[in-house]
């Protein structure tokens, strides 16, 4: 089973920038897809950005195109969620996940770390 810890978070001014970690243990991590996911009180888990196994193939929401890139390095079994030019509805706890699939859908995903706050403040 992989193990996938989240770091990173904090609290940025808008237009800033944050790179997230994602860091896996306990597995075939280069195995896997990996999906970033954000949540806020109240509602349900938001893709954010997934990236395939071999990382040549990723996929944003619309509300981060352009703005965010997920990347990974296998070697070191992470993967990374550069995020710039923030802006206050970026504010959540962000968790990344691993899946066979390379989908947008939480529900096709494993298990989930304890995630990372991000506050983003105007």
């Amino acid at each position: 089973q992989v193990n996938l810890v989240e770091s990173g978070g904090g609290l940025v001014q808008a237009g800033g920038s944050l790179r997230l970690s994602c860091v896996a243990s306990g597995g075939s991590f280069g195995r896997y897809s990996v999906g970033w996911f954000r949540q806020t009180p109240g509602r349900d888990r938001e893709f954010v950005a997934t990236i395939n196994k071999i990382g040549t193939r990723v996929n944003y929401a619309s509300a981060v195109e352009g703005r965010f890139t997920i990347s990974r390095d296998n070697a070191k079994n992470t993967v990374y969620l550069q995020m710039d030019n923030l802006k206050p509805e970026d504010t959540a706890v962000y968790y990344c996940s691993w899946s066979s699939v390379t989908s947008g859908a939480a529900k096709d995903y494993g298990t989930w770390g304890q995630g990372t706050q991000v506050t983003v403040s105007s």
